[in-house]
């Protein structure tokens, strides 16, 4: 009998300016192997993906790193905590890491964290994956709007934002939208859950909720950046992501017409329920990227 081939993956810290990242990184069988950076969402970490490099990391270089106030990702005291310095510190672990042409996957904060990376070196990026992360006004519920919306100084905005950082919030977040809950294992938002309890840790997503009003502003640089750089571009969309909506997966093939789209009836983190389905979009994808084609 033959089975198919798993991932051996790796776990590992390396030092970015003091913050000491957490990553996983699969071992390919070929030297050649195409590689993607995974960008991952809130409340999640890198883990939110290791099903998915259990699947392809045999056949492809998946590097998923934590970000500084996820996962298990240290951070020294005094780390501020904004989309920017969080970019700062994908963009360091990127350069120790060698890395130098990639496919990048971007997921909820994972788009904002990676449109900057995208920005800043346009030559690192040989194309993208974006699951359920928005880059345009469109792509925001009302929910979303009014949760952007918050200011530190309006009252009771701290607890709202911290009524998020709850079990059965957390939870929401996975099973909310999905054509079958039972598909959804428990222990990813359990585990979301565990390291949002860690000490400063709800501190540091407070921050984090209170930045995400810059990324709005930024849209449109990133909106430029996919019409001219015109990347290689797959979408696989949770059409009922209650944040993220349809809409904003739509908004993509305004500025990158040659984009692959595929919504899937689910919520917000699509890959928990869809990853048969969207694994294999995923591999042909990379496939073709390193071919030089496109989708």
């Amino acid at each position: 009998m033959t089975f198919p081939a798993i991932a051996r993956t790796l776990h590992r810290h390396i030092d970015v300016d003091g913050v000491q990242v957490f990553y996983r990184e699969s071992v390919p069988s070929r030297a050649d192997a195409p590689v993607m950076l995974l960008l991952h969402g809130f409340p999640s970490a890198s883990h939110q993906f290791r099903r998915l490099i259990d699947v392809l990391g045999d056949r492809y270089r998946l590097i998923a790193p934590d970000y500084p106030g996820f996962g298990h990702t240290v951070t020294p005291d005094g780390f501020a905590y904004r989309f920017d310095t969080l970019a700062d510190t994908v963009e360091g672990f990127v350069e120790r890491l060698g890395l130098t042409r990639f496919v990048m996957y971007v997921f909820d904060f994972g788009a904002p964290v990676g449109f900057r990376l995208a920005v800043r070196r346009p030559e690192w990026i040989a194309g993208l994956v974006v699951q359920n992360g928005n880059a345009y006004e469109e792509g925001l519920s009302d929910a979303a709007r009014g949760f952007i919306a918050l200011r530190p100084q309006d009252e009771g905005a701290e607890e709202t934002v911290r009524d998020l950082l709850t079990p059965p919030a957390t939870r929401g977040q996975y099973e909310g939208g999905t054509a079958d809950p039972r598909l959804v294992a428990p222990d990813g938002w359990t585990l979301d859950q565990h390291f949002l309890d860690l000490p400063g840790r709800k501190e540091a997503q407070v921050a984090l909720a209170f930045d995400y009003h810059t990324n709005l502003g930024r849209y449109p640089e990133w909106q430029r950046w996919l019409r001219e750089r015109t990347p290689p571009t797959l979408i696989a969309w949770g059409g009922n992501d209650p944040f993220f909506t349809e809409p904003g997966a739509r908004a993509y093939l305004r500025d990158v017409p040659g984009a692959e789209l595929h919504l899937f009836d689910t919520g917000h983190f699509a890959l928990e329920d869809r990853l048969p389905e969207i694994a294999p979009l995923v591999a042909g994808f990379l496939d073709r990227v390193q071919a030089g084609g496109r989708p």
